[in-house]
Order: structure tokens, then sequence, then C-alpha cells
């Protein structure tokens, strides 16, 4: 499908939220565009319609050009949720078009995260075990059923979630046996956030050797609450205060 500058918003960057949408910026005088474009629209056809393709002739849509930087023909550049993934200028063999297309869509590890079942989470794991969106919400049906050695290993490979920090700072705490967080917890596991919190943010003004381990605890809640909850908001405000 030949696209304009007119079209180009609806057909790439709002149906690449969609579906990934692969732009061929072409001109018809360019001889290694006319050698990829076969290529290209032979592995986008094998992938039955999992990734879609498009044409920019530079020459009919010079803005088009311009604004996304194309100094040589063929460019390509794969858009997915409204921007561009990735690109490459130049004739390309079959094989790297085959995997630059292939990293466009979802891992078999995705899949499994979507389904979102233990069975798929543990195969997921095992596919990545570094994947926090698999990672942590398998160790909290695990640490809900009492399973908290698995859980905790099943954690330890995860970097940069706090999430991941969280629960393992809870299993730890939890592993100490410090009675006067039993509250906080379980307000939390009922779902009672706000009472979890206070209950935390209260206990941190006297802990001693266990202060960072709330604090880590505490940073995951509001991590998983999200940017706009005001919850979050106050309660980063108080633990700010608490800490320093």
């Amino acid at each position: 499908m030949d696209v304009t500058e007119a079209t180009f918003a609806t057909d790439v960057i709002e149906r690449s939220k969609q579906v990934p949408v692969v732009v061929d910026f072409w001109a018809e005088w360019c001889g290694p565009c006319r050698q990829l474009g076969p290529v290209l629209e032979r592995a986008v056809a094998e992938r039955g319609g999992k990734i879609e393709l498009v044409k920019v002739d530079t020459d009919s849509n010079e803005q088009l050009a311009r604004a996304f930087s194309i100094q040589g023909i063929p460019a390509v550049k794969a858009f997915k949720d409204g921007s561009v993934a990735s690109e490459f200028v130049g004739v390309q063999p079959p094989d790297a078009v085959d995997r630059f297309l292939d990293a466009l869509l979802p891992s078999e590890a995705d899949g499994l995260v979507t389904q979102g079942d233990e069975a798929s989470l543990r195969r997921a794991v095992e596919l990545e075990p570094a994947r926090a969106d698999a990672a942590v919400p398998l160790a909290k049906m695990l640490h809900a059923r009492g399973e908290t050695d698995e859980a905790a290993a099943i954690l330890e490979p995860v970097s940069g979630s706090f999430a991941a920090d969280g629960l393992l700072a809870r299993i730890d705490l939890e592993r100490a046996g410090t009675p006067e967080l039993g509250d906080a917890f379980a307000a939390l596991d009922a779902g009672a956030t706000e009472r979890g919190l206070d209950l935390l943010l209260d206990a941190i003004a006297s802990a001693d050797g266990d202060r960072d381990e709330l604090r880590k605890v505490i940073v995951g809640v509001l991590d998983e609450l999200g940017p706009e909850s005001e919850l979050a908001r106050a309660s980063r405000r108080r633990l700010a205060v608490a800490l320093y």
C-alpha cells in the first residue's frame, strides 16, 4: 500500500498501535529500492498479517522524508505503538530482513505473560528468567500459598524492578519474624492498601536494621499503584520525610 503525507498519521502512526507497520521509503529511479521491495513484500506476506508493509515515495512526499531524516534510500523504518522501533538503510539479504521482521513480533514469552496463568508464567520464566512481568506475578502466587522459598528464588534473577525488590524484601522481613509488620502485610493482602502503607510508614520511624527492607517494600507498593495515584504521591512524600 502506498502512503502519503496526508495518510501517514492514520495508516502508519495510528495503525502501528494495533500491529507493527514497516515503512519502505523508496523512489522509482532507485535501483536498490526495486531490489529490496520484493524481498520485503515476500517476507511480510509470510508472516500472515502479523506485520503490515507500506511504501512512501520520497520524491512525492518530501516533507515525510525530511521529517524522518531520510538521507539515502531504500530506508526502512518499523513503527510500533506510534513510534519508530527499528530501522535499516540499504539493500539487505533475505535472512537479515527475516531477523528484522521477527524482532517486531511478540516472543513466546510475551504470549505466555499475556495468558497469565501459573503454568504459562512458569514457562515464561523458564524462557526469560529475568523478566519481571512474568516473575513478579508468579512469585506473588507462590507467596500467597506460603511457598516463599520458591517465590524468592524466582525473584532473584530479576533486576531493575521495584515490585520484585519489594516482594523479596517482604519475604526477608517475614522470615525474620517481625511481628509488628503482620497487620501491615495483612492489610495489603486484603486490598486495604492505604492502611497497609500507613502501618509500614509508621514502622519505618522506629525501625533500625530493617529500614532499607521496609523502604523497598513501600517503594514496591507505590510502583504498583502507578505515578498517577494520589495515594502513591502522598505516601512517597511521607517516605521521604521518614527516611531523611
